[in-house]
């Protein structure tokens, strides 16, 4: 692995954007340290483990979220790797006389692959594993504590997958309205957002609130296109003016001071996202292009780029196993009879230094078993092969599938197989193995929609 980042780093070109790279994993790895501080393990009186929210236990810790609830960077990275990625395709398939704008396939279903492959081959490899253990050890009768609890979270982190395959789908005809409205794209995105808050709180209309899953992350990943273009110019206007509407919102709308999901809550900021989240997105956003020019400086030195390209590698593995190696921490603390502190106490904080070491490199023996799965295929497009007629309807089914599967299965868990567990996706009721058979049928799909094949086949 250190030899083949070495030598990435170093072919890599002049003119690649080395600080869009080092925000990619610079969130992961914020997400990743923000769910390993904020679980709060404990044991109850009848001698049963539950996982709370560090958050609840300490509200005055929520104000943290504001720094560390990062996942608007992801998706606004998202959106300038995806707005460079499909303008490259298209401009191949251009050259090679491929109709990828009119129904032709390409560069659609290929785009769709080659932008999935590093996010669904690990995830799918991800819920396989899980998926059969969680039926081994319901078969075997072993449930109840911990293991129950862990058969519901570690699932839960699939909702951003859920959420970014449908900002790629999304993704070529949202570039075509931005290449026509520029920053009115995205003025209509915040627009429509600020709508959907005004008639849930305001008028009270059901259900109205889920449309803000695609508004509110779909501006986020606007910015991306914005970015690509060079367009944020005065990214210190865009992140007073999110930090501004975040706090007015927050201090006199109905909105939480927390800007992740707390146990309880009525109203939550993340699920589904609101406006203040949108406000807060715009901030990070605008805070971390604001420092983009002395942290460019420091990534032209060779050890700090090559770290970089490594941990890119592995990251969407890192971030699929990341609560499996935590949970395994805290299981085999219980196994051997280990006193747990109550969270938030003096211990319990002396505590999280060995407990993240130790998760981390847990979390580096799982990578150094899956990263394999993370990495991708060469994209066959124009005088090597050709999309398949039908690839653009077969590829867009596949990603509804999987974005559908693998937010069901983020919110049932994999806990309950036999007993047909469900939860509520929207106002569908999904169950683990229907969501585990959609996420596997779309990923199928995916994949052989961008495959291609033979160009002397095709005619």
């Amino acid at each position: 692995m250190a030899s083949s980042a070495h030598a990435l780093a170093a072919a890599t070109p002049a003119s690649r954007d080395k600080y869009v790279d080092l925000l990619r994993v610079a969130s992961l790895g914020t997400v990743v340290l923000g769910h390993w501080l904020m679980a709060a393990v404990s044991v109850r009186g009848d001698g049963r483990a539950e996982v709370g929210n560090l958050l609840a236990v300490e509200p005055r810790l929520q104000l943290l979220t504001w720094a560390l609830q990062v996942m608007p960077v992801f998706f606004f990275v998202g959106g300038f790797s995806h707005a460079l990625s499909y303008r490259s395709l298209r401009r191949k398939a251009g050259e090679h006389g491929e109709h990828g704008e009119n129904g032709g396939g390409a560069p659609y279903s290929v785009f769709l692959r080659a932008r999935l492959q590093r996010l669904l081959r690990p995830t799918v490899v991800f819920i396989g594993v899980w998926g059969a253990l969680a039926l081994a050890l319901q078969l075997a009768g072993r449930q109840g504590g911990l293991l129950d609890v862990s058969l519901r979270l570690v699932a839960q982190p699939l909702w951003f997958i859920g959420i970014y395959l449908a900002m790629v789908a999304f993704t070529p005809p949202l570039l075509r309205l931005h290449e026509r409205y520029g920053w009115g794209a995205f003025g209509g995105l915040v627009a429509a957002a600020g709508l959907v808050d005004v008639l849930r709180f305001g008028f009270g209309v059901p259900y109205v609130e889920f449309l803000n899953f695609a508004f509110v992350w779909l501006a986020v990943h606007q910015l991306g296109f914005l970015r690509a273009d060079g367009k944020l110019r005065r990214p210190y206007l865009l992140a007073g003016a999110g930090l501004a509407g975040a706090v007015l919102l927050v201090a006199y709308g109905p909105y939480p001071l927390s800007m992740v999901g707390m146990p309880g809550e009525k109203i939550s900021n993340m699920a589904p996202p609101t406006f203040a989240l949108l406000c807060h997105g715009l901030w990070l956003v605008g805070g971390v292009e604001s420092l983009r020019g002395p942290v460019q400086r420091w990534l032209r030195r060779p050890r700090v780029w090559r770290a970089v390209v490594a941990a890119n590698g592995v990251s969407m593995t890192a971030f699929l196993w990341h609560l499996t190696a935590m949970l395994g921490v805290y299981g085999a603390l219980l196994a051997l009879g280990v006193r747990l502190p109550e969270p938030a106490t003096g211990v319990w904080w002396a505590q999280v230094p060995v407990r993240v070491v130790v998760a981390g490199v847990v979390t580096a023996l799982l990578v150094t078993v899956f990263r394999r799965f993370e990495q991708p295929s060469a994209v066959v497009l124009g005088e090597s092969g050709v999309s398949p007629a039908g690839a653009r309807p077969a590829a867009a089914l596949g990603v509804t599938l999987c974005l559908f599967g693998v937010l069901g299965l983020s919110m049932v868990g994999f806990g309950g197989l036999l007993e047909g567990r469900t939860a509520v996706l929207i106002a569908v009721r999904v169950t683990a193995p229907v969501a585990v058979a959609m996420t596997l049928v779309g990923w199928l799909l995916v994949e052989r929609a961008g495959r291609g094949r033979p160009a002397a086949a095709a005619t």
